[in-house]
């Protein structure tokens, strides 16, 4: 019975994704808050992952399953194909309930209500305030404008401080209210440094993971993300603008700039790709500090590069553009069109006002 549910669950998930205004109604602004409530409250509590163990006993099942299949030489397939699928089934149906439904949700830029393309000039004009904010966060924190910031923080600290930027935020968006804290050191983080990932989300646990291996000046942009999966923006771009929110308006002057330099990378990164000779007349004007912080990063990652980065990039590219991220990877460039029309919003407001 269940491995005849997997084909009829895909197919009714096909149909609901052409209705994301019933998934946010229903599912984003319904169902999914009380599930993630439920089960960050029930293990959130634990100081360490149990998505973790339990992605572990996933795997070490699937290679004893797999041993069995092997010295039988995959006899009696009447027998262990409907078992495979039921298995399957329950998999992906628990991933959709749980979570998986967000990426077939409304856009951010229409929940905002705000416009998802832009102008150059105005990329521009953003990309001056995030640089002049930077400059400005950077000559508090750092001893002179030629240094890099250091984060002195424990992981602990970094974590805390995170959940004190939703507590934060919540004033002005009191749709990210985020109760039943479940942000959690992963224990695969030296495998996910080899893989290239800064943290995921467990969808079948509502855990947050953090790699504490990354530069602590990556961490509170990569936890404010990770905590913005668990709130039900499932897609990356939304993730990461949601991130830009929480640390940008933080108390906390470290993370305002962690937050200011993120958002500060994705439009000079845009500008890149659209007029390649104004990337360098952008940067002259930025503190030779910040760039440091930024090469730091690059740095980090370069030192734990191996041959099988791409294939896992390449793996994730894909589960991007099967969970509604047409372009993979290269969707997280959403971002900006979100910093710059949340921007351009807020300066017509201040001037209305």
């Amino acid at each position: 019975m269940l491995a005849i549910f997997l084909p009829l669950q895909i197919i009714g998930i096909n149909i609901l994704k052409n209705h994301p205004y019933f998934i946010e109604e229903y599912y984003s602004h319904g169902l999914y808050p009380v599930i993630s409530k439920i089960m960050r409250y029930s293990l959130g509590f634990v100081p360490f992952s149990l998505g973790d163990f339990l992605y572990a006993a996933l795997v070490i099942l699937l290679i004893i399953w797999l041993a069995r299949r092997i010295s039988q030489k995959f006899r009696n397939p009447k027998s262990w194909i409907p078992d495979a699928l039921a298995t399957l089934s329950v998999i992906y149906f628990c991933f959709h309930l749980f979570w998986g439904f967000n990426y077939y949700r409304l856009p951010l830029h229409k929940s905002l209500e705000i416009e998802n393309n832009y102008t150059t000039e105005k990329l521009i004009t953003l990309t001056e305030t995030l640089i002049e904010k930077s400059n400005e966060l950077h000559s508090k924190l750092a001893e002179n404008d030629s240094v890099k910031v250091e984060y002195d923080f424990t992981k602990k600290e970094l974590f805390d401080l995170t959940i004190e930027g939703y507590e934060n935020l919540q004033k002005d968006f009191p749709e990210l209210r985020y109760n039943g804290e479940a942000l959690k050191r992963s224990l695969y983080s030296i495998p996910l440094t080899y893989m290239g990932f800064n943290g995921y989300l467990n969808p079948l646990t509502n855990e947050a993971q953090v790699n504490t291996l990354i530069v602590p000046y990556k961490i509170p942009t990569t936890a404010s993300h990770e905590i913005g999966h668990q709130l039900g923006f499932a897609k990356e771009n939304e993730a990461n603008f949601i991130a830009c929110l929480a640390t940008m308006n933080h108390p906390d002057p470290y993370f305002r700039y962690s937050g200011y330099t993120f958002a500060l990378s994705y439009c000079l990164s845009e500008i890149y790709r659209r007029e390649p000779e104004r990337v360098k007349e952008m940067t002259a004007k930025m503190n030779s500090g910040i760039l440091k912080n930024y090469r730091e990063v690059d740095e980090f990652w370069l030192r734990h590069t191996n041959p099988f980065e791409p294939i896992f990039q390449a793996t994730y590219n894909r589960y991007l553009i099967a969970n509604n991220q047409a372009d993979g990877m290269k969707s997280y460039s959403y971002v900006v069109a979100l910093l710059v029309n949340y921007f351009d919003d807020s300066r017509q407001a201040f001037k209305k006002g």
